[in-house]
């Protein structure tokens, strides 16, 4: 079920049975020539929506732009500060919170958000403890990258072997465009494979890595790679969430 197509009756008969929810979230960078700027975002909210199909799991809405400020040499880019991220994580806990649900499960598609949802939990934790009373409800907040459910990476990395790379992967790509097979681009790659190397500020990115790649050649993507993605980590998606929601 997805909460933004769920009346609030049922959200709250879901409330009766379970407690948890998933929060895709994820960033709107550019992912090179031809990988959309809603990718870290559109990864997780696919992977999510097909694990629902299959059980019983309330999906939230997509928490679609992140911190990438390291993008904005390159158009369309949008980030958030680290400080208004944060706020915005603590709103939306404190919301469902109010609602009654305990186990919040961020299904993540961005690196660069790691630190920031990280700083984010303790701040939310912090608060609870500095409170006089112990919480009610309860309250446990998860972490995962998609690319870290079980299995995951090495799936990609097998259909992958060479030229999988560090962003705008063939991978992430591939599942954009199972979820979106009309958005394929086709952009011839030069080099084939683009180049390593480290990141700091948006000038630096654009300077080092022209076309936004590093290390990847994302021409390999087909919509067929993508579905075999995502059903796999959907199915490791359900088996980590029931874990977690158990609790």
């Amino acid at each position: 079920m997805q909460l933004m197509k769920a009346s609030w009756i049922e959200v709250e008969k879901y409330l009766q049975t379970s407690k948890a929810i998933v929060i895709p979230i994820g960033s709107v960078e550019q992912h090179g020539p031809n990988g959309l700027l809603g990718t870290d975002a559109l990864c997780p909210e696919i992977i999510a929506h097909r694990a629902a199909e299959q059980a019983d799991i309330l999906v939230g809405p997509t928490f679609n732009v992140g911190c990438a400020q390291h993008h904005l040499g390159f158009a369309g880019t949008i980030t958030l500060r680290p400080s208004t991220m944060i706020a915005a994580i603590q709103d939306w806990t404190a919301s469902l919170r109010r609602h009654g649900f305990e186990r919040i499960y961020w299904l993540n598609g961005h690196g660069g958000n790691i630190p920031t949802i990280n700083a984010a939990f303790s701040e939310v934790y912090a608060e609870l403890s500095f409170a006089n009373t112990p919480p009610v409800p309860a309250l446990q907040l998860k972490l995962q990258n998609w690319w870290q459910l079980a299995g995951v990476s090495e799936l990609c990395n097998e259909i992958y072997p060479v030229g999988h790379g560090m962003h705008a992967t063939a991978s992430e790509v591939a599942v954009t465009y199972a979820g979106y097979p009309d958005a394929q681009k086709q952009v011839e790659m030069t080099p084939k494979i683009a180049p390593l190397g480290e990141i700091s500020h948006a000038y630096a990115y654009r300077q080092s890595f022209p076309d936004g790649r590093i290390g990847s050649d994302p021409s390999q993507a087909c919509v067929e790679d993508g579905q075999r993605i995502i059903e796999f980590a959907a199915k490791a998606l359900i088996e980590e969430f029931s874990s977690f929601s158990a609790r």
